[in-house]
């Protein structure tokens, strides 16, 4: 089984369990948009049982060689059900679903359901696996919701437009720097702007991310007088949050503490 990065390999890893070998396409630290796959990789998704990927732009390389050589079951986790297409790849629209714990829940189960279809293992073992993953996706949730009720502010000043999932779940408001993808660069007359509306806006924060530079963050907040923290989108991991035995779950909940006091709640 291949997954294109990590949120999705680690949900694959946690319902497959011993009985199924998971391939992360992209290596520990590097940026998934920036992914280009080498012969092996491209190999790998040719032979893949079951392929787990996001389409709609995120990872226009991968989507490129699930369309051109996968043969095994794919699970598109911008879809809603094993082997429905995705709607338009040039939407536009925030890819990052994994950082609402509920919507990152259904792909926990769609990811069951692809095991169960191919695999003779049936499918008690997965629908078992994911029920107890979703239930701490459940938990999680909950945290969150309690964690955010309160906060002196709702605007997360973020680095690029990746939570606005986790914002609309949270009733919080987004206001990114740059677009969906960290590489697209403001100009500055839009930085300058930037700092403006988040003057106005009473946000005290504005969040980098552990993947991506954090110049341009580092500028918006120097220019409006804000302080900086670094919020995951948990694209992937770096090595040393694997050394320290991080995974989704830990994650989260620094990201929770770190919103909570960059939005200053109760």
């Amino acid at each position: 089984m291949v997954a294109s990065f990590y949120p999705l390999a680690h949900a694959a890893e946690r319902v497959g369990g011993d009985a199924v070998s998971v391939t992360n396409l992209t290596p520990p630290g590097v940026e998934p948009h920036d992914l280009e796959l080498s012969p092996e990789a491209l190999e790998q998704i040719a032979t893949a049982d079951v392929i787990v990927y996001l389409s709609g732009g995120f990872q226009p390389a991968v989507a490129e060689a699930v369309e051109a050589e996968g043969t095994g079951l794919i699970v598109d986790a911008a879809a809603g059900s094993v082997g429905e297409a995705s709607g338009d790849p040039t939407s536009g629209t925030d890819p990052h679903v994994w950082l609402d714990p509920r919507r990152y829940a259904d792909i926990v189960g769609r990811i069951a359901e692809a095991l169960a279809r191919a695999t003779a293992s049936g499918s008690e073992p997965f629908a078992s696996n994911a029920r107890r993953f979703q239930g701490q996706l459940d938990d999680l949730a909950t945290a969150f919701r309690a964690g955010l009720a309160q906060c002196e502010t709702r605007t997360m000043v973020t680095n690029h437009a990746a939570f606005g999932h986790l914002a609309e779940a949270y009733d919080l408001e987004q206001l990114a720097i740059s677009g969906t993808s960290p590489e697209s660069e403001p100009d500055a007359a839009r930085i300058a702007e930037l700092a403006t509306l988040a003057r106005r806006s009473g946000a005290v924060t504005v969040f980098a991310e552990d993947l991506a530079s954090a110049e341009i963050a580092e500028t918006v907040a120097a220019e409006a007088g804000l302080r900086t923290a670094v919020l995951s989108p948990l694209e992937g991991l770096t090595e040393s949050q694997i050394a320290a035995g991080d995974d989704y779950l830990s994650v989260m909940h620094r990201n929770l503490e770190t919103l909570r006091d960059g939005l200053v709640c109760a």
